[in-house]
């Protein structure tokens, strides 16, 4: 089986900073058009398909919101709300 890595995003701890957003190389982490229950508008991974799993957004996020997801198969890991 073939095992993957991709970022799973906790949208409550998000506080927008976007700092994850600026270090993607893929360009995958957005702006969501919705709000968590602070308020915030939190970011999501667009293009969960072309996520490489190298982890500078987890790196750069103040508030540990983002974090590494192994999945096993073929659809890869998924970004849950």
């Amino acid at each position: 089986m073939k095992k993957t890595v991709k970022i799973k995003i906790d949208i409550e701890k998000c506080k927008g900073c976007r700092l994850c957003e600026t270090v993607c190389p893929m360009k995958v982490i957005k702006f969501s058009e919705g709000v968590n229950k602070k308020g915030v508008q939190y970011v999501v991974l667009e293009h969960p398909e072309k996520c490489t799993g190298c982890g500078l957004c987890i790196i750069m996020c103040p508030d540990c919101a983002l974090e590494l997801e192994e999945a096993t198969g073929e659809t890869g890991g998924k970004n849950k709300k």
